[in-house]
Order: structure tokens, then sequence, then C-alpha cells
């Protein structure tokens, strides 16, 4: 069994369609068990009850990238091997990215507020995630101004490449350049940085919530891009006989 069979459209529906009630009720149970445990936390010493808002803040920032990142793949796949499933992923992942990168600004924003003094600062990592959400928008309206799709798939294909330095730049900014106001990785791997468990715990179940959020709609909307595509090819024969 090869992986590019997927990119068959019959037999990607037929398997997405059986996969989907597993993953709802996943995304069902974990999400809101992380949403309810992130609340009932302690409050930190230092930032109070905000520092709640990072069961919403952290998933969505990682998701806003990595979808950005699966935008990438898929249109590589589509640019190089020319499967049309992978580019209506892409397209399907993309609205599902920016209300994830504007969840982030916003709860960003919240979070800031009391912490630094202000609701924005032209911070390296702020900055570039404003730019990256500017990026899911004008792909959006890339593919929804072009008639024809194959065209469409190539153009955007290539937005997403020059979009995916501003995807890398929102997670390593501040190795870049000065930290700015914006906290270093509330995850990270050194010893001296680890979060505590009261707070991790959570928001590891949180970040599989939002994961698993996403696949289950990354599905969706591309079994329903899938009948669009079809529809209008239907559509086109009936008009051509």
């Amino acid at each position: 069994m090869s992986i590019w069979e997927y990119a068959n459209p019959v037999k990607f529906m037929r398997t997405s369609g059986a996969v989907l009630p597993w993953l709802i009720g996943a995304t069902a149970i974990c999400l809101p068990v992380g949403l309810v445990w992130g609340w009932t936390v302690p409050e930190d010493y230092k930032q109070g009850a905000t520092v709640k808002i990072m069961f919403l803040h952290v998933p969505s920032a990682m998701m806003a990238i990595n979808i950005w990142v699966m935008m990438l793949v898929a249109s590589l796949i589509w640019l190089i091997r020319r499967h049309h499933v992978s580019a209506l992923a892409a397209r399907a992942a993309a609205p599902i990215g920016a209300v994830m990168t504007v969840m982030a600004l916003v709860t960003g924003a919240v979070w800031g507020q009391p912490t630094w003094g202000t609701w924005w600062e032209w911070d390296p990592r702020l900055t570039s995630f404003l730019i990256l959400l500017l990026f899911y928008l004008g792909y959006m309206a890339l593919w929804s101004a072009i008639e024809n799709p194959d065209n469409a798939a190539d153009l955007t294909g290539v937005m997403c490449l020059v979009g995916s330095v501003f995807a890398f730049l929102s997670r390593y900014a501040a190795h870049f350049w000065n930290q700015g106001l914006h906290q270093g990785s509330t995850i990270s791997v050194a010893p001296g940085d680890r979060i505590s468990s009261v707070y991790s715990y959570p928001l590891y179940t949180c970040m599989l919530g939002f994961f698993l959020l996403f696949v289950t709609l990354l599905l969706i909307r591309t079994r329903t891009e899938i009948r669009r595509r079809r529809t209008a090819a239907l559509l086109a024969r009936e008009m051509r006989a």
C-alpha cells in the first residue's frame, strides 16, 4: 500500500468518511477536557489569573504556524506530482489557519495588556504573526479570484512557498532579533525552562485537542472541496453537451 493511493479522490472520500466519526469523538472529548482543566489550574504567582489565557493562546499559535507548514507540504505535492486532493487540502486548511492566527493575535493581546501594559507592540514575533495572517487572507483571496482551479493551485502554491518564510519567522523570530516584549517559548526541552506540570499537562491536552479539531475540520472541508469540484465538472460537462 502506498500513501499516494489516498491522492485518489474516491479512496480519500471513502477513508476519510470512515475516520471522521472517530476524530469527531476524540475532539469532543479531548478539547473540552483540556480547556476545563486549564480553567481550574491555580493562578500564577506573577501573572495571576491571566495565565489561563495560555491554554487558548499557545495551541492556537502553534496551529497557526503548523497549518501553514501543512499547506506548504500539500502545495509542493501539487506542484511536483499534480495530485488534486493535495491542492484542495491546502485550500481547505487556509481558513482554519486564518482563524487560528486571529485567535493567537487576540488572545496574545488580551494576555499581553496586563503583563506588558499595552495591547500591541511591534515585536518581531507579533509582527511576523500579523504578516502571516495577511498571507492567509491573500492566499484565500487568490484562490477565489482565479477561475481555473489548476492555475489557482499553481499560483497559491508559489504564494505558500513565499509565506513559509514568515511562518518560520513567527516561530523563531525571537532567536534572530532582540527578544522584545514577547516571552521565550512556553514549552522547552531545556532543563531550566520547563513550566510546572500543573500547567503543562492541561496545556498538552489542549494542544492535542486543537490538533484533533484541525484534522477533523480539514477532512470535512477537503471532502466539501472535492464535492464542489465534482459538481463544477458535471455542470461544465452538461453545458458543453
